[in-house]
């Protein structure tokens, strides 16, 4: 019950960590790239949508000559595609922007997880090479050998490349 304990603490500690340097990178980040995420979170949610049902329909309506206390003042409805347009190209550069900053951080996290990875694969390895000892002076050994030999990672990726 202790270990899962410990295990436990460590897993929230490690979430906690993970929860306040995500805070801190949101602080740290450039202005810009706050308010491109801010930008983008809001075009991204129901309510722009629901704005712009208003704002498009309430353009369409009016011009379409169906309100008839309020005079059409884009009747070939040329301002508006040219709105939408300029609306377009700005909203897809902070989408792009907001895919730029996520793509930095899942560069960052491949990074952080290849050093684990290679960290943890050479403490095995080390691990391997103490049991083998262990074994050897109590009589038992076993093969080992390629549990004991470190992984090369750019073996691996040449490999993968290969294949």
């Amino acid at each position: 019950m202790g270990e899962s304990q410990g295990l436990q603490g460590t897993l929230t500690r490690n979430i906690d960590d993970l929860r306040q340097h995500a805070r801190q990178q949101e602080v740290n980040a450039p202005f810009e790239s706050r308010v491109a995420a801010r930008i983008t979170a809001f075009t991204g949610s129901m309510v722009f949508v629901y704005l712009h049902l208003i704002v498009y329909g309430g353009w369409l309506v009016v011009n379409l000559g169906l309100v008839p206390i309020v005079a059409p003042f884009d009747p070939t409805l040329v301002f508006l595609a040219c709105e939408a347009s300029v609306e377009a190209i700005f909203l897809s550069t902070f989408v792009l922007i907001s895919q730029n900053r996520m793509a930095e951080e899942a560069d960052r996290r491949a990074a952080l997880d290849l050093h684990i990875n290679l960290l943890a694969e050479h403490e095995l390895t080390r691990m391997a090479e103490a049991l083998a000892a262990i074994a050897r002076k109590l009589g038992i050994e076993e093969e080992l050998h390629d549990v004991r030999s470190d992984v090369q990672p750019l073996e691996v990726l040449d490999e993968l490349d290969r294949s």
